[in-house]
């Protein structure tokens, strides 16, 4: 792969090269050689962690809608792809605040409930549907629209001065100098207690705050040889009829970690490892010939979820009754065993 840019942070060694299509990470106390290794290209995001050799670290590459990061002399900058996760922090590592909306219940949370509103207007609700449906010529009226902005990525050492807790909401609202009583303060308590909250029967869970934390998570739970899923468009992906296409790819993995985006002042990813999990790869045609590899997870036990998600709701079907499926949007990511 050809890079474009190198940037290299002289305080931690970290070395990053920007180029199309990829970015390549070295993070080595002052050797370009060691420690953390990004690399963003076609080929999908593997993971390995080597001890003891010259070249050792952890090795990460992320799909083709690509990652793009500069550090350097206090300024840091993180675009992801056709997704849309841009990062902007100045010299005193302060975010601008981009995009912080207010949304009903996470559809990905399974404990919760959906309200009528949410199961008329929400359209997380066209990605659910049922695991005998997964096969060529089966249509689906949704949409995969392209986040052009979006919260900041900040650095693991920025954010991890700042309070990420429902006790301290107070202290993270001052230091982004946004009013308590705002809708972006009740859009940013919504989701820390969304974090908090405890994990349903057989499932963990973990909120990710940088990108860093994101990739110890699914290693911790999957080893240090995994691979990261997007749904990628080849272009704009408008509401319309989708037809699922030849090539259904089911990933070998047995287990997989889910990331889905939260709403919040910065990137916060809502992690969560649920057992009885397929992951598959998904080629869709819109009636307009515009093409999706769309990420999919089946979910084979779902007798621990709300009765009332909107899954449920949606397809007719009770907890437990039958394997239950949805697409990912973009800009979230599944994690599987490479």
């Amino acid at each position: 792969m050809k890079f474009e840019k190198e940037v290299i942070d002289e305080k931690t060694g970290t070395s990053v090269d920007v180029g199309k299509g990829g970015v390549s990470v070295n993070t080595g106390k002052g050797k370009p050689t060691g420690g953390t290794t990004v690399n963003v290209g076609k080929g999908g995001v593997n993971v390995n962690t080597g001890k003891g050799k010259p070249n050792g670290g952890t090795t990460v590459g992320v799909g083709r809608k690509g990652v793009g990061v500069n550090t350097g002399q206090g300024n840091t900058s993180v675009n992801v792809g056709n997704g849309g996760v841009n990062v902007n922090t100045g010299t005193k590592g302060k975010p601008v605040i981009v995009n912080v909306q207010p949304g009903g219940k996470n559809p990905f949370i399974y404990t919760y409930a959906a309200s009528a509103d949410q199961l008329h207007d929400d359209p997380n609700v066209a990605l659910f549907f049922l695991e005998k449906d997964l096969h060529q010529g089966t249509k689906f009226n949704m949409f995969f629209p392209n986040s052009k902005s979006g919260p900041n990525f900040l650095p693991r050492h920025v954010v991890d001065a700042i309070p990420f807790s429902s006790a301290k909401i107070s202290e993270t609202l001052k230091h982004f100098s946004i009013e308590p009583n705002s809708q972006d303060a009740k859009t940013m308590m919504k989701t820390i207690k969304e974090c908090e909250e405890p994990a349903v029967k057989g499932e963990t869970k973990y909120c990710a705050t940088s990108l860093e934390s994101m990739v110890d998570y699914a290693k911790s739970k999957l080893g240090t040889n995994i691979e990261a899923l997007a749904t990628e468009t080849k272009k704009e992906a408008p509401k319309q009829l989708y037809t699922i296409a030849a090539g259904v790819h089911k990933m070998a993995s047995p287990k997989s970690v889910a990331c889905h985006i939260e709403a919040y002042v910065h990137v916060v990813y809502y992690c969560h490892q649920t057992y009885d999990t397929t992951a598959y790869v998904v080629p869709l045609v819109g009636k307009d010939n515009v093409k999706v590899d769309a990420v999919a997870v089946c979910h084979k036990d779902t007798s621990q979820w709300n009765p009332k998600h909107m899954a449920f709701q949606k397809l007719k079907v009770k907890p437990g009754s039958v394997p239950i499926c949805h697409f990912t949007p973009q800009d979230h990511i599944v994690w599987v065993q490479n």
